[in-house]
């Protein structure tokens, strides 16, 4: 194995940087491997490419490069889809450009598949090809009980694009949802940490002020049926999992058909069904190269019947066009900011929502 004294001009940098100076066929990665299997040392210690050397010091390495590592995997083919399959997909489609594929989702069908759970729409993406010399990508997911607008990338710079926009919380969200009871401040912006329940595998989210991440949802009500239920719309300024059920629940109004946040008190009798009311409505995001991307999706049938017997306009959603303001560091404690209607405030039904405070 080589060996040399580290000189005085070498004094003080990293072991990768020397490995630069005097042995340019040895890379960084090569480095870092022969780390971890105690493979390099400095005076017969195990040294890793970090690690600030010394003059005099006896550096020891391999006299051979290690064996490139295995290439990954090759993806595992796929399955033909049927034409069922593919006329089932293609119908969901309620937008096409260039860019962007944007679906309808219905609720019950996952957004990715895992062991127990064969089919989803990433299982069906090739149907969504088209055109394009490959097929969409995901960039963004809906849990598989919630509704409404997916969007699916074209390419991989409109995937790169929309992931962007999406963790810099620039694309805007909004969700329509049926709430048990009305909440008493008719518009505002919920502010509770949020963080995995223990014992659940992370399937179960929970308000964790302590060790929770920030998490800050704003929400109006739009209509109401007597003090039974809400149609509640709210725009999520983060994207924790599962944020909009656990703010909902935690001020006390989860969402109708919501069992795992709501338990048995998240259903109501009278015909209304025991799915879900959670709906993806509209996304507003920028398109690569430039112009926006504003698309709805129109309710799922469940929810347009619930909102049939509870008397519920679908017309009253008109946007909410003042842009939220953006979101603190940190939040560490479950509170609601009111704007817009005083606490227990009612409007006369048909009227329009009052808007919030224009910021100064």
């Amino acid at each position: 194995m080589p060996t040399t004294t580290i000189a005085e001009d070498d004094d003080g940098i990293r072991l990768d940087r020397w490995f630069q100076r005097h042995a340019k066929d040895i890379s960084f990665n090569i480095v870092s491997r022969w780390s971890k299997t105690g493979a390099v040392r400095l005076d017969g210690a195990k040294a890793g490419p970090a690690d600030r050397i010394r003059a005099g010091q006896l550096l020891l390495w391999p006299d051979e490069l290690p064996v490139p590592a295995a290439s990954r995997p090759a993806e595992k083919e796929r399955r033909p889809l049927t034409h069922d399959e593919i006329d089932y997909m293609r119908a969901l489609v309620i937008h096409r450009d260039a860019h962007a594929i944007v679906i309808n989702k219905p609720p019950g069908l996952a957004t990715q598949g895992g062991t127990k759970q064969l089919t989803s729409v990433d299982a069906l993406l090739d149907a969504l090809q088209f055109d394009a010399p490959s097929r969409p990508r995901l960039v963004h997911r809906l849990d598989k009980d919630t509704s409404g607008v997916l969007l699916l990338a074209r390419t991989a710079k409109a995937a790169a694009h929309f992931s962007k926009s999406f963790q810099g919380r620039e694309a805007q969200k909004t969700y329509w949802a049926l709430t048990i009871g009305v909440p008493k401040v008719a518009a505002g912006t919920i502010a509770a940490a949020i963080g995995k329940q223990p014992g659940t595998g992370g399937e179960k989210m929970q308000v964790d002020p302590e060790a929770g991440q920030s998490a800050r949802t704003r929400y109006r009500v739009i209509e109401r049926a007597a003090g039974r239920a809400a149609w509640v719309e709210f725009q999520p300024l983060t994207g924790r999992t599962h944020q909009i059920r656990v703010h909902a629940a935690a001020i006390g109004h989860p969402l109708v058909g919501d069992g795992k946040y709501g338990g048995k008190e998240s259903f109501l009798t009278g015909g209304i069904s025991r799915k879900m009311h959670l709906h993806s409505r509209r996304l507003v995001i920028d398109l690569p190269g430039g112009g926006t991307l504003d698309i709805a999706a129109d309710l799922p049938d469940h929810m347009a019947e619930s909102f049939a017997m509870l008397g519920f306009d679908p017309a009253l959603g008109v946007p909410w066009e003042e842009p939220p303001p953006p979101p603190p560091k940190k939040s560490r404690r479950l509170s609601v900011s009111a704007s817009g209607n005083r606490r227990g405030e009612r409007r006369a039904r048909g009227a329009a929502p009052a808007p919030p405070p224009k910021r100064k």
